[in-house]
């Protein structure tokens, strides 16, 4: 990866989400809420990755937007997970922190990134 913070820390969050899947799938056998958090969570970094690749500033904008709406419902997934006891408080902190790192992130390029120049 190169030296940009947000493609960084979405893929290493991507890479936390994956992880989570598989743990949940495989530990405690849980598959729906877990794949909805794998989808979202994965997609945040997809977005990202996307507007880096954009042809204009309007599709910057798009795509950041789209992953940070991807980040916000990943958080909703983790939440869920938590509160219906698939995921314990210190295991729902950790990667929670990460997801709220990476919304505040997102929300700050997608302010800047709309304010006229």
């Amino acid at each position: 990866m190169s030296e940009n913070v947000i493609l960084e820390k979405s893929y290493r969050f991507a890479l936390r989400i994956v992880r989570l899947y598989k743990f949940l799938s495989e530990e405690k056998k849980e598959f729906v809420l877990s794949k909805q958090a794998l989808l979202a969570g994965t997609y945040a970094g997809a977005h990202v990755k996307a507007a880096q690749e954009g042809e204009s500033k309007a599709v910057f904008v798009h795509e950041m937007s789209a992953a940070l709406q991807k980040a916000s419902q990943t958080q909703y997934w983790l939440h869920l997970l938590r509160d219906a006891e698939y995921l314990d408080e210190r295991a729902f902190a950790s990667i929670h922190d990460d997801c709220v790192e990476l919304i505040k992130l997102l929300t700050s390029i997608v302010k800047t990134a709309r304010q006229p120049q």
